[in-house]
């Protein structure tokens, strides 16, 4: 697996609206095996639900640092399995039984 530094985005000085749409388009841009280091102001649960349901089994997500004022969670984007990139439902991400 490649490493990297890990991309470092603080959102908490950007446009609630803005926030979603700029850590998706800067995981899709990630390599695999290389990570995002997100800086957020409040606990981004809602964020890891919505990486389950666009990139489910294609990243890792850990918990650096969990509030009271500051939430910091490192992104991974792992390598994607020939079952996924070709569809098949033996990723496991349809609920298939592959």
């Amino acid at each position: 697996m490649t490493t990297s530094v890990p991309s470092r985005i603080d959102v908490r000085q950007i446009p609630p609206r803005e926030r979603h749409p700029l850590i998706f388009s800067t995981f899709r841009n990630l390599r695999p095996g290389s990570a995002m280091h997100l800086v957020n102001d409040h606990d981004p649960l809602p964020l890891y639900y919505q990486f389950e349901a666009e990139a489910s089994g294609t990243f890792s997500w850990d918990c650096e640092q969990a509030g009271p004022e500051v939430w910091q969670v490192r992104i991974t984007k792992l390598a994607v399995q020939p079952s996924q990139a070709a569809g098949s439902c033996c990723g496991g991400g349809c609920g298939g039984a592959g």
